[in-house]
């Protein structure tokens, strides 16, 4: 990121002061997808792409916000019952209103905004704009008494009330808690989580990106997590004198007890996320034994599982998948919500080049367009740069 791209927008479009400048990370998931709001494990890492802010208290109740990448401008007051309309603005209104909550006494601020992280590309710039105000105003207003596990906490709240998206807590966790050169597998039912060492050597991580753009709000999202919700509420109904709160609760037998009751496509989705809680446990353990190949094999089955059971691939991610295969990269995937957005790749260093070349050319032909190709660095979370 450019800090000084960042300053010398804030002081144009503001009163030629300068602030403090923060930044938060988008996130990579190894393995464990749609497994969040199911209760189960996932395995993500902070990367090296984000959103950096510039902040500055105003003295007033007003909160001036300026979107660099879009050249466009929104102002709200703190204490706006309904507030803004615009749907990036919303991000921020809500942050401000969930810190509010946390004890934070938010007044008003000149902000400026720009980012790296692809949009659309399951990267997760949506939580990283969230964890970095989470940050900012706990850092300018709250003195930094607001835990990190809050700040992700109010970055979740902030999807789900003042956007719609009935999102997990991965994202934001990722954001925040991500450390330079490790993974985290994070239990999202109890929120205990350990760190993984991930330098690799022989290999690297690579985000192939369709430029296919998704929008996870409205039904392709939530209809799937109501599918799981559906599953659970009769594997309860069948097993009364035990306690089931998401699919992490339920075993294979007692998904294969209610196959009849839920239908197909119900019962496909869930038998997709009860693979991948087992998939992330296998490949915790491959990682400690340093085997890649394993992992690599986990990521091709979590993909399957994405495009037919899950059913939120598309042609351009299934066909990345397929050319991967080809070329003999040790694992391919899609990487977030899907509908679009990336296939994450683990590649061997001596194929890295000819991979991307031929995935490039072949794309390019099959589509009419190049996707874009980011290797991944895992990196630090939330902080202020300066």
């Amino acid at each position: 990121m450019d800090i000084d791209h960042v300053r010398s927008r804030f002081i144009k479009h503001f009163d030629g002061k300068t602030g403090n400048i923060y930044f938060s990370p988008g996130r990579i998931n190894l393995i464990g997808e749609h497994t969040d709001y199911n209760g189960g494990f996932v395995f993500p890492g902070a990367v090296d792409k984000g959103i950096m802010a510039e902040v500055r208290p105003n003295g007033t109740n007003t909160v001036m916000c300026y979107a660099i990448d879009m050249k466009d401008r929104v102002e709200f007051k703190v204490d706006d019952p309904e507030g803004p309309r615009t749907s990036w603005a919303r991000y921020i209104y809500g942050m401000v209103q969930e810190m509010k909550k946390l004890g934070v006494d938010v007044k008003g601020f000149n902000t400026a905004f720009s980012g790296d992280v692809p949009l659309g590309a399951g990267m997760s710039s949506s939580a990283a704009l969230e964890s970095c105000f989470a940050f900012a105003l706990n850092d300018l207003f709250g003195d930094n008494k607001v835990s990190k596990w809050d700040m992700a906490l109010a970055g979740q709240a902030t999807e789900h009330k003042y956007v719609g998206v009935n999102c997990g807590i991965m994202d934001q966790f990722a954001s925040v808690f991500g450390q330079e050169g490790k993974l985290m597998r994070l239990d999202c039912r109890s929120r205990e989580f350990e760190y993984f060492p991930f330098n690799p050597e022989g290999y690297r991580l690579m985000l192939v990106n369709s430029c296919v753009k998704h929008e996870l709000v409205g039904s392709p999202y939530n209809d799937r997590r109501k599918s799981c919700e559906n599953v659970v509420k009769h594997i309860a109904a069948k097993y009364p004198n035990e306690k089931f709160e998401t699919l992490r609760d339920c075993t294979w037998e007692q998904l294969e007890a209610v196959k009849a009751e839920v239908g197909e496509e119900d019962y496909n989705r869930a038998r997709f996320v009860l693979g991948e809680k087992d998939r992330v446990l296998a490949v915790c353990d491959a990682l400690e034994a340093g085997d890649y190949e394993t992992v690599g094999k986990k990521m091709y089955e979590t993909h399957e599982g994405l495009s037919k059971d899950y059913e939120v691939s598309c042609e351009e991610l299934d066909f990345l998948n397929d050319v991967a295969k080809e070329n003999g990269v040790t694992g391919s995937r899609i990487m977030g919500g899907g509908f679009g957005g990336c296939t994450i790749n683990l590649v061997k260093d001596e194929i890295h080049d000819k991979f991307v070349a031929d995935v490039t050319e072949k794309y390019l032909a099959k589509f009419g367009k190049k996707p874009e190709i980011y290797d991944v660095v895992i990196s630090q979370g939330s902080h202020k740069v300066c």
